[in-house]
């Protein structure tokens, strides 16, 4: 189950509480010869997403339409035919837009049943990557609005998903989440509802899929899975809509990255096939590294040696046709040395520690923003510590936690705490030191 944002934003809007929800509802219900006991804690289902059975979701319709004064449809509580699509008049993007603002504007008031919402498995969580890959595409994206979009908006999204990429960086996606999301509800919203022609349209859905993905990173990086799944659908839903197959790719990769650390290890490599299958001549070197990269740790997961070996190969052979300056912003991330990081870890699950040292050596090697150095170190470490280098790794890992003090991020404590667990299973003074002292960072509360 997915929560219901659209249900949740018309209670706000309507200022009706999850009591007085449930009370109108069983008054509504009695009015039609029904005998209801509905109470606040079923609306809270409702909003977790659980579809109320019977004439219920038309007493809800019934209920805020009173409320509201305007037509109320089970669509527009986000409760229409399961697997159908709610389109409204106008563009189809427009039931897909009203569902994506919706989101937003429930991430920014913290609701408890969207931030805490579980990573989706199975058929939904594949079926944005099939309906991005195949028909039917978007003939017409335009849209008439109270708001005139101009060439100066898709610059200010352009800048501003920049700024929050380089934010989160530098602070890690907790202290990041909350002033993306709202400048999704302030600056995007208004945007993607406004007026624009198919041609300008395109651009703005590209803008906006980008600033969307870089929150569901962020997102991601707070621990909130399911939250950071659904950023990710919505910004390949917008990449569709702007027509750049490069886009969706890189979506793609922020879903296969987030696959390898659920355990999704199949679905990492399927989604990694897709995104090169699909964008072909579109997709730049440096995201086809990446892919084949994450591959390679996912086929090492699964114990295939010999896919590993040549998702690696192929990887490699990637990362030289990489040319600075002729890479799109999104793909920024793939700097000198993330080849060799991934392919270290892919090497260490397989239990080839030279080759993993030699590539981590490497990475390490190269300069990097501080995020990805604490990446590259803490492999390094774990891999000296692998081949016995105790007093080394524990001045690695030392390094890796200066690196990483200040930043508010879950996926960096991760690595943290994996490092640590290494160290103190070691035995050594160096160890057991460097340990106390990434313990004593991860005791500094986020």
């Amino acid at each position: 189950m997915q929560p219901n944002t659209l249900l949740d934003a018309l209670l706000d809007e309507a200022g009706i509480s999850h009591a007085g929800l449930a009370a109108h509802v069983n008054q509504a219900g009695r009015a039609r010869g029904l005998t209801l006991r509905y109470e606040h804690t079923a609306v809270a289902r409702w909003l977790k997403g659980q579809r109320p059975r019977g004439q219920v979701p038309d007493l809800i319709c019934e209920v805020l339409a009173g409320r509201l004064r305007r037509a109320v449809t089970l669509d527009d509580i986000g409760l229409g035919v399961p697997g159908g699509t709610s389109v409204q008049h106008g563009s189809p993007l427009s039931g897909f837009v009203e569902r994506a603002t919706a989101l937003w504007r429930s991430d920014e008031q913290q609701r408890p049943h969207v931030i805490g919402a579980p990573a989706v498995t199975g058929t939904p969580a594949v079926m944005p990557v099939w309906e991005w890959e195949n028909p039917p595409e978007d003939s017409d994206v335009s849209r008439d609005g109270r708001t005139r979009v101009s060439m100066a908006d898709i610059k200010m999204l352009r800048a501003a998903r920049a700024h929050y990429e380089l934010m989160y960086r530098r602070a890690g996606g907790i202290a990041t989440r909350s002033r993306i999301v709202g400048f999704l509800n302030s600056g995007a919203a208004p945007l993607l509802r406004g007026a624009y022609s198919d041609a300008l349209g395109r651009q703005l859905h590209r803008a906006t899929g980008g600033l969307v993905a870089v929150a569901g990173i962020c997102a991601y990086d707070s621990d909130a899975h399911g939250l950071a799944q659904r950023y990710f659908h919505q910004a390949l839903r917008l990449a569709k809509a702007s027509g750049d197959r490069g886009l969706g790719a890189y979506v793609i990769a922020l879903l296969v990255n987030q696959s390898l650390y659920m355990g999704e290890y199949r679905q990492a490599v399927a989604f990694a096939e897709a995104a090169l299958r699909t964008a072909g001549r579109q997709i730049t070197p440096a995201l086809a590294t990446d892919l084949y990269a994450m591959q390679a740790k996912a086929y090492a997961h699964l114990g295939d040696g010999g896919a590993a070996l040549g998702r690696i190969r192929r990887a490699e052979e990637e990362a030289e046709r990489i040319l600075p300056g002729h890479e799109p912003d999104e793909t920024g991330y793939v700097q000198p040395g993330l080849v060799n990081v991934q392919v270290a870890e892919a090497l260490l699950c397989l239990g080839e520690l030279r080759a993993a040292r030699e590539h981590a050596d490497a990475a390490a090697a190269v300069p990097s923003h501080d995020r990805g150095r604490v990446h590259r170190l803490a492999m390094l470490s774990q891999i000296e510590l692998c081949q016995g280098e105790a007093e080394r790794a524990a001045r690695t890992a030392v390094e890796m936690t200066e690196r990483a003090r200040g930043m508010e991020s879950q996926r960096l404590r991760d690595r943290l705490r994996a490092v640590r667990a290494s160290l103190a299973a070691n035995g050594s003074t160096p160890a057991a030191e460097a340990a106390e002292i990434i313990e004593g960072a991860l005791r500094v509360p986020l």
